[in-house]
């Protein structure tokens, strides 16, 4: 299942990776590009949604159309690796009992380069589970599903090609830490500038050096410095709700 809006750059590439799936749901946003016909082309049924009501509320939409109990669900920009395929098709087609749910380990490519270092692998993603014991959690930003039962993992990875340049990864950095900030003051939580400097320089170790960052050549140190640069803006972003509109 895919949830969508204008991805018809990416979308070939993200549904030609699920063939294997008995069915493919595209909810779409109000798509103005080709994202629908592209969809329908590779035999997707489509579901279109509008307006949008949110990350989380539009996934659950895709969940409750599903004609399956197990789904895997994924974004445009996202496509399954053939070891990961060969896992799912196994678990389809064995006698075992099912698990709630599968976390999946997730690489990026950045910069020309895969990713398998910094936070941002293996950053495990559930993104396999049975739709009648979970559902995705309704917040701002980073929403995830939850479910109720045994959750286990796979070997096979998702392959993320997460931003098309530093600009692009530099806004999405912004729009993220704004939704970040505002879910953390609604949710009563406050941040200090001795936090901010100190849970920024740590991310920037963490990534490049602890988690091995250093190892990616100039990937690597534009990932370890933006990790930190994201850090410390959704701090600063947080201590700014705190202090309220500007005085004029």
């Amino acid at each position: 299942m895919f949830i969508t809006k204008d991805e018809e750059e990416h979308l070939p590439d993200a549904l030609a990776s699920v063939s294997f799936a008995d069915e493919i749901l595209v909810v779409d946003s109000g798509s103005t590009d080709r994202t629908l016909e592209v969809a329908r082309g590779f035999g997707a049924r489509v579901v279109e949604n509008v307006p949008w009501p949110g990350f989380a509320a539009q996934r659950n939409v895709g969940f409750e159309a599903a004609h399956n109990d197990l789904v895997l669900f994924l974004d445009a920009d996202e496509r399954v690796s053939p070891m990961l395929r060969d896992e799912i098709e196994a678990l389809r087609a064995s006698n075992m009992p099912l698990k709630a749910g599968y976390r999946i380990p997730r690489v990026a490519n950045y910069m020309g380069r895969w990713i398998r270092g910094t936070d941002w692998y293996p950053d495990w993603q559930l993104r396999l589970f049975d739709r009648r014991r979970g559902r995705c959690q309704p917040a701002l930003v980073h929403e995830s599903v939850k479910v109720q039962g045994e959750v286990s993992r796979l070997r096979g990875e998702i392959i993320h090609f997460p931003y098309r340049d530093i600009s692009d990864h530099v806004s999405t950095i912004d729009e993220y830490t704004s939704l970040w900030s505002r879910q953390a003051f609604e949710a009563g939580l406050t941040s200090s500038v001795g936090e901010m400097m100190g849970t920024t320089a740590f991310a920037f170790l963490r990534n490049y050096v602890l988690r091995g960052g250093f190892r990616y050549g100039r990937a690597g140190l534009v990932i370890s410095v933006l990790n930190s640069y994201y850090t410390f803006l959704k701090f600063a972003k947080l201590m700014e709700r705190h202090a309220g509109p500007p005085v004029r």
